[in-house]
């Protein structure tokens, strides 16, 4: 493997790992529209960390972390259908963020590496935060599997049976913006979702428990990743793209294998 891939394949390794368990979440709770309106405000995230001149990375997880708070209060007090609302957030505050970064004084952006990643541009630093990143989520999964699990099935059996619902789910918003946050770089803000969702459902085919279907998910996203690399150097394609679609070529492939 040419030395220039290393950096890129452990970087594109450490989003796949945590796609799979936080994947298999979003998959069984319906959350692929509201991963995609998280996603679209990352670019918000990443104007605003420019404006502030704070870490893009830190505003990113605020922005989605405030944008999935005001989602839930709105869906309570049912102003609109929850489609209805992901729908105008999430591209409004994708224009905004497109809007408010070409504001921005004097900066030189590459909107387009934003959009659909700049994988092959990924520096140590990052990979380090990446990894990082990657443990602190998995630990958080791991600690919370139980209560995840218990929401995912019946919310409210769950909070009769002790469960902080609207806790489990502030910290499941707050750990899908962290994700959303490193796999910025690896397949941009508007396929970072897919990243999550078509390795789960792939890996959803061959499992036969939640714990199982998580892990394959892993393995799917790994797969769909290295491909991903491996078509974008040979064929010259952009990374970001090459891997959701070798993703979606596991999937399709997928289909042939009698789900459980």
């Amino acid at each position: 493997m040419p030395e220039v891939l290393f950096m890129p394949l452990l970087a594109g390794l450490g989003v796949a790992l945590v796609s799979g368990p936080l994947g298999a979440f979003v998959v069984w709770r319906r959350m692929a529209y509201f991963g995609d309106t998280l996603a679209h405000t990352a670019l918000l995230g990443v104007a605003a960390g420019l404006w502030l001149s704070i870490a893009p990375g830190l505003t990113v997880i605020g922005v989605c972390l405030l944008i999935a708070i005001a989602l839930l209060f709105l869906q309570q007090q049912q102003v609109l259908a929850a489609d209805t609302l992901l729908g105008i957030l999430s591209h409004v505050s994708l224009a905004l963020g497109i809007i408010a970064m070409y504001l921005i004084p004097g900066a030189r952006l590459d909107l387009e590496s934003l959009l659909f990643g700049d994988l092959l541009a990924v520096s140590r630093g990052e990979v380090g935060g990446i990894w990082l990143a990657a443990a602190m989520v998995l630990a958080l999964l791991y600690w919370l599997w139980t209560p995840l699990l218990a929401i995912t099935v019946h919310e409210d059996l769950a909070r009769v049976e002790g469960v902080r619902v609207g806790a489990v789910k502030t910290v499941m918003m707050l750990t899908l913006a962290l994700v959303i946050a490193i796999a910025m770089k690896v397949v941009g803000v508007l396929l970072i979702t897919a990243m999550m969702v078509i390795p789960a459902a792939t890996a959803r085919r061959f499992s036969r428990h939640p714990s199982q279907m998580a892990m394959l998910g892993s393995v799917a996203g790994t797969l769909a990743v290295a491909a991903g690399i491996a078509v974008s150097w040979f064929a010259d394609t952009p990374v970001g793209p090459s891997i959701v679609l070798c993703a979606g070529l596991l999937f399709l492939l997928s289909l042939g294998k009698s789900g459980h």
